[in-house]
């Protein structure tokens, strides 16, 4: 458990992710075409397709996605 500090948030189109975001979210991914194709994966999958009852969901570069920065605070 864990208290966070959110210190960014943007929206912002999928294909404008930038350098620092890919590795600040901590996942392993350096390159941003890594991190997307990790995330078009998640987003593209059967189960997320399920979730939101749309079997032919897809995102793309005009895709308005939240980016979300934070430190943590306490833990």
């Amino acid at each position: 458990m864990a208290v966070i500090e959110t210190t960014e948030v943007r929206v912002l189109r999928l294909g404008d992710v930038d350098l620092p975001h890919a590795p600040g979210e901590d996942e392993g991914y350096r390159p941003v075409a890594e991190w997307r194709a990790g995330h078009e994966s998640f987003w593209h999958s059967a189960q997320m397709r399920a979730a939101l009852d749309d079997p032919a969901f897809t995102v793309d570069d005009d895709t308005l996605i939240v980016a979300q920065a934070f430190r943590v605070a306490q833990r």
